[in-house]
Order: C-alpha cells, then structure tokens, then sequence
C-alpha cells in the first residue's frame, strides 16, 4: 500500500494570484494585444485558471477574452483504464475556433499525455491558427514534444513526487502542493 505525504506548498494564493497576473500579461505581449484570442480550459482545474486570465486580461485590454472548456476524455489514450464508464462532461467554446488563436489552458503540464488529448480535440472542432500553451506548473518529465508557452512555476520533481493543484473554485483553497509516494 502507499501512502501520500504532504511535503510542502510550493505555492499559496498570492503565489498563484501572482503567476496568473503575470502570464495574462505575457499572453497579450506575445500576441501583441488580445485580438482573434480565446482561452480553453481544459476540465477541471483548467477551466477556473482560464478564467482567472480572462479577467486579469479584461483588467489590462479593458475587453472581455472569450473562455471555452474543454473535455478531453474520450481523447485519451488511457480511456480503457480510467473505468468501464467514463463520465463525459460538455465541452463549451463559444465561439467558432477557426483561424483563432486559442490558448489551451491547465494547471499542471507533465507527461504531455493530456495536451495531446486537447490539441486532437480541437483539431475536431475547427482549425485554429495558432495555439499556445499555459500551465500553472510545469514538473517535467515529458513523454511527448510538448511544451508551454506560458508557464506559472517550472517544479523540477522525482518520479514519486506528486504535483497537487488546487483552487477555490473546486476545492475551497488556493495552493500548489508537492507531495510524495510512500511505500506503507
């Protein structure tokens, strides 16, 4: 049996506060303003994050980013292990993707598994003309070629560490927590 042990908070509400005001300001000086933008959360804790840069960019533009949610489940390529009865919930972009830029939105990036699960999604529902990456934490130990263009806190983490994104939104609480695989 294993057992999970709380470590440390890499990062408490003002750290993340912080990291989300910074990347909404990086998204709108790499595009060179916020024109043809829309951010996609992926579900869950993406789409709250999404959320949060819409409107940090709406303080900065003074102009409202549109902000989609993305379920990427039956995009897996684990769907087989998840449960005999995957739970699907709705994927909501309200605008048309085509010839946008789309700024795919999570909170940890590891292996890439499920940003290539997004991008396939997307890519069924139009074809955007840019799309840019931006995670909360970005812990390493990639899989596949990706990477994000915008990143809250690069964590360097060992395989047993486990990265534990939380927000208030879902879970009553702001913090990033770095935990660790125990043998019991």
């Amino acid at each position: 049996m294993k057992n999970i042990i709380e470590k440390t908070v890499l990062m408490d509400s003002q750290a993340i506060k912080r990291a989300l005001t910074r990347i909404s300001h990086e998204i709108n000086e790499k595009n060179k303003g916020i024109q043809d933008i829309i951010l996609v959360g992926i579900r869950t804790r993406g789409v709250p994050i999404a959320e949060r840069i819409a409107k940090e960019i709406e303080k900065i533009e003074g102009v409202k980013v549109p902000v989609g949610t993305l379920d990427i489940t039956l995009y897996r390529d684990d769907l087989s292990t998840l449960a005999y009865q995957p739970v699907v919930h709705q994927t909501e972009i309200p605008v048309d993707i085509t010839g946008k830029i789309i700024i795919l939105v999570d909170d940890v990036l590891y292996t890439g598994r499920t940003v290539r699960s997004a991008l396939d999604a997307l890519i069924d529902m139009g074809r955007p003309r840019i799309i840019q990456l931006a995670v909360l934490v970005d812990r390493g130990h990639r899989e596949l070629p990706i990477r994000a263009d915008y990143v809250g806190k690069n964590v360097p983490t060992a395989s047993k560490e486990i990265i534990s994104v939380q927000i208030a939104d879902v879970d009553e609480i702001d913090q990033v927590i770095l935990s660790e695989l125990k043998e019991a």
